[in-house]
């Protein structure tokens, strides 16, 4: 694809760096969180920071501090440094609402990236990898997480259905990113003030996919990325590195939405007929009455 930008070389000291990884959400996400760090203790060696923001609000079930304590025990039997921590985002929430986003089809914890600046914890990130709580990592990430990001608000890949709809700099342009694997430049997003002009968005106008379309329409300097670090058709390829469960839309015998979550073991087998993930779903029914 013409618009995908290769991974560029970057500095020793970018490449030692330990690995700043943020997950958004409710008690909800806790058994797809559980899978999809598995697949990337099993993939990658490095030190990762694991960040969880949650929020105590109307209606929310706040990610619960026994589950993160569960799951900072378990990263750190792969690497004594790594850890998760737990972030309480709700002052900063209530602080800026989104206001025309709150009734939407997601939960307020999914826009929960988009005070990623505000978040004191992730305040000396320079680099934070978002990922969806439903993304399985096949890989190394780290050629990913350290691509070159000099003068870029963030990195990521085409959304499969919305590029051909949603155009922000031409009509034929491919630019639409999908919001469930992204790479932001914190020093760059704080200098453009891109996450604020997102709440903002969200706050005074309603939108199908809130936080992705607000994302999207504010972030001004992008990098696309090979589809290897977003595969979101319901199966991964040979070179897929992060295959996210998002859903699909199947046209025959009918016109449907096909929901697959990654922790959804028996409709993994029998609808998708994915058997490669089988070790980390053993894994994961074996520890998940932890969380």
């Amino acid at each position: 694809m013409k618009n995908e930008t290769k991974v560029n070389s970057v500095s020793f000291f970018d490449i030692i760096c330990n690995m700043n990884i943020l997950y958004c959400g409710d008690q909800g996400i806790a058994d797809g969180l559980l899978v999809s760090l598995l697949s990337l203790l099993k993939n990658n060696t490095g030190m990762m920071n694991i960040y969880i923001a949650t929020i105590r609000y109307e209606g929310v079930k706040p990610f619960t501090e026994k589950s993160a304590k569960f799951l900072d025990s378990l990263v750190k039997k792969y690497n004594k440094k790594s850890f998760v921590k737990l972030i309480d985002a709700t002052d900063v929430f209530v602080k800026n609402l989104p206001k025309k986003n709150m009734g939407t089809y997601f939960t307020p914890c999914s826009m929960l990236r988009l005070y990623a600046d505000k978040i004191p914890e992730l305040e000396k990130c320079d680099r934070l990898l978002y990922l969806d709580y439903d993304v399985v990592c096949r890989g190394d990430i780290s050629e990913f997480y350290n691509t070159d990001l000099d003068g870029i608000e963030a990195a990521g890949v085409l959304d499969i259905y919305g590029k051909n709809f949603y155009h922000y700099h031409g009509l034929f342009k491919f630019d639409y990113m999908n919001s469930g694997v992204m790479l932001f430049n914190m020093k760059e997003c704080r200098k453009t003030k891109m996450f604020e002009k997102t709440v903002a968005l969200c706050a005074k106008r309603w939108m199908m996919l809130a936080d992705q379309a607000a994302l999207n329409k504010s972030i001004s300097k992008r990098k696309l990325m090979p589809r290897k670090y977003n595969e979101q058709g319901e199966r991964p390829r040979e070179d897929t590195v992060l295959h996210h469960f998002s859903n699909n839309f199947k046209f025959w015998p009918y016109f449907r939405v096909q929901k697959v979550k990654s922790f959804e073991v028996e409709k993994i087998h029998k609808v998708l007929k994915i058997t490669e993930y089988d070790d980390i779903l053993e894994e994961y029914l074996k520890l998940k009455g932890n969380l």
